[in-house]
């Protein structure tokens, strides 16, 4: 909730899982002691660029056992004598203040607990399983692609088969007709008797 015009946490929900707050460049002079009661769990604070100007302004902060890193960059109360001294003093279970801890050693740049690496990890594990199903349905459309295009083979082949199936009958046909014409021209000429088309022939001649 970076430069958001606070002046106050005191509509902060329950954030029993909360481990990072930036509350920078805002408003915010006190009633910190809502921190304390609403993120229990909390490791790393921002307060920078906000109207704290007291040390005792802090005090609450001395409920939150896990807070380790604070940053009061930009208020009034770094201004103080001895400003360093009293907060390490105030709330003892701080590593860090300002980015520096009490030798004046700077912390690291990131804190993969605070900073939520690990979720990142499970959301890149997440989308190699996702590009991993994508693979395996895009072989299985490649498979039954495959398979049209063999379904559509065979049947170009049956209906070459019919094909061949149906001139053979045809031409079957046709032998049989020439063997009847054949047949009836031998029993006429048993008979004396001249085929139709002869006569014709000798009529035209």
């Amino acid at each position: 909730m970076i430069n958001v015009n606070l002046l106050s946490v005191s509509n902060l929900p329950k954030l029993n899982k909360l481990r990072k707050l930036e509350l920078s460049d805002n408003r915010i002079s006190g009633g910190l002691e809502v921190l304390a009661e609403r993120t229990p769990n909390l490791t790393h604070l921002n307060l920078s660029g906000n109207k704290i100007k007291d040390i005792n302004t802090l005090e609450p902060l001395k409920k939150l056992p896990n807070l380790h890193s604070l940053d009061l960059f930009n208020c009034e109360v770094t201004m103080l004598i001895n400003y360093r001294e009293s907060v390490f003093t105030l709330l003892p279970q701080l590593t860090y203040l300002d980015g520096f801890d009490a030798d004046d050693q700077e912390a690291p740049d990131s804190d993969p607990e605070a900073d939520g690496d690990g979720l990142e990890d499970e959301y890149e594990n997440g989308e190699e399983d996702d590009d991993e199903e994508e693979d395996d349905l895009d072989e299985e459309v490649i498979d039954d692609e495959e398979d049209e295009d063999d379904d559509l083979e065979g049947e170009e082949e049956e209906d070459g088969v019919d094909d061949d199936g149906v001139d053979d009958e045809e031409d079957e046909e046709e032998d049989g007709e020439d063997e009847r014409g054949e047949k009836r021209k031998r029993n006429l000429e048993d008979e004396g008797e001249e085929d139709p088309e002869d006569e014709e022939d000798d009529e035209d001649d």
